[in-house]
């Protein structure tokens, strides 16, 4: 395959992943908390790691076409998997406004949110990277990576409101460590 061929592939690429975060955007995002611009979104490791998984995918294909079959297979499996990547990258997201919060997820519905609905946070460490597991009172749980964009100020004012709509004060609040990735009481043990 040639040069010209995998550059015209990339730009396509590229500008069918950029089309698609911009249409989606207009189409299914047009609450309030969309509009304030405050947002939790994955990296962009997994956008740029799914475009290339899937150019090297679809470059796999080409070459095996017509030889060498499993080549073509497994490049279709490749392909798969970076617009999985790219899928996930852009329909996952946490937008939020100073009252409330929408989580939007693959394949469900987005769900609103006031930060009062929050019960509970449990912590795990994974290879550096620190999970946030926030429990909502309808049984549900958001997950948060401390690698994500914006989780820090989001986690932040979650907590300034979840005071302010419980009538707690924040003083009074001894499990509240955001240095140790703590702001909500803890749900171990319960």
């Amino acid at each position: 395959m040639g040069l010209g061929v995998m550059i015209v592939v990339a730009a396509l690429t590229f500008g069918v992943c950029y089309l698609i975060d911009k249409g989606s955007v207009r189409l299914f995002r047009n609450k309030a908390q969309h509009a304030t611009g405050l947002s939790v979104r994955l990296n962009k490791r997994y956008a740029t790691a799914g475009i290339v998984i899937g150019f090297l995918g679809i470059c796999a294909i080409f070459a095996g076409l017509g030889k060498y079959l499993a080549l073509s297979i497994g490049g279709g499996i490749v392909a798969l998997i970076g617009v999985g990547l790219i899928v996930y990258y852009l329909t996952f997201g946490i937008f939020y406004d100073q009252d409330s919060f929408i989580l939007t997820t693959f394949g469900k519905r987005s769900v609103a949110y006031r930060f009062s609905q929050i019960q509970g946070q449990l912590l795990y460490s994974t290879s550096g990277t620190i999970l946030i597991e926030l429990h909502m009172d309808d049984g549900r749980t958001v997950m948060l990576q401390s690698a994500m964009v914006g989780v820090y100020p989001f986690l932040d004012l979650a907590f300034q409101r979840w005071c302010a709509q419980t009538g707690r004060d924040p003083k009074d609040c001894a499990f509240h460590d955001p240095d140790n990735s703590c702001w909500f009481p803890s749900m171990e043990g319960k």
